[in-house]
């Protein structure tokens, strides 16, 4: 198949596609004699396990160590799961700061609650005040506090 068809199969860009190759995580295509790549299904199998790595967030280069892991069968997978502990525990660690960016907006939000004309906007005065160095409601002291520390 050619690097259309095999982006059609698996939803991965042709962009994509050819940076994998480049990186090594996908093998190049035998070329054609008319000079097409010609994809098979050990590539589109391969593309499909990346892809369904990147969904779960997994960086290129753990992927890269995955697939080290998949060419290896009869090896312990000790290290597999410890790659994908340290995954999980990146997760969490996004979900507790995507937590706190949900409260700081709330809080945010709650400084504008009816229709005001623009200079009277509570949310966007907020924002001009912590752009000048003074607490907001979204992080408190905290900004004014760091750019205190930097000077």
């Amino acid at each position: 198949m050619r690097i259309g068809e095999l982006s059609e199969a698996t939803g991965v860009d042709v962009e994509t596609i050819r940076y994998y190759e480049r990186e090594g995580l996908l093998a190049a295509p035998v070329r054609q004699a008319n000079g097409y790549r010609a994809y098979g299904t050990s590539q589109l199998e391969r593309l499909a396990f990346i892809r369904h790595c990147r969904a779960l967030e997994i960086p290129l280069a753990e992927i890269r160590r995955l697939l080290d892991f998949a060419a290896q069968p009869a090896a312990e997978c000790g290290d597999i799961n410890r790659l994908i502990d340290e995954q999980l525990l990146r997760v969490r660690a996004r979900l507790k700061s995507m937590r706190a960016l949900e409260r700081q907006l709330a809080e945010l939000r709650k400084r504008c609650d009816v229709q005001h004309v623009v200079g009277e906007c509570g949310i966007l005065h907020e924002l001009v005040a912590a752009a000048h160095g003074e607490a907001c409601a979204c992080h408190g002291d905290v900004l004014s506090a760091a750019r205190r520390k930097s000077k």
